[in-house]
């Protein structure tokens, strides 16, 4: 296991992140189900209300992704700029 963590660490950010994103997906696709804690449940009930109480102050998966990817703020499109 050390090993492949050791290659992991050597890959580029965007490449890391693209490998969590598709280890994530795995446990999607399985229906994994993992506890959370009381705090971290809390905190996604509060961003979920939020979310839903003012849908604006979101932004779309796909430019969330991108931002992650690439770690630039320009690959977020505020949603006043879209035609």
């Amino acid at each position: 296991m050390t090993t492949a963590l050791e290659r992991i660490r050597q890959m580029p950010v965007g490449q890391r992140i693209q490998l969590a994103g598709d280890i994530w997906d795995t446990l999607v696709v399985e229906d994994a189900d993992f506890p959370l804690r009381s705090d971290q449940l809390t905190e996604l009930e509060t961003r979920r209300a939020a979310m839903l109480a003012d849908p604006s102050i979101g932004i779309p998966w796909t430019e969330a992704k991108a931002f992650l990817q690439t770690g630039s703020p320009n690959a977020i499109q505020p949603s006043c700029a879209k035609g």
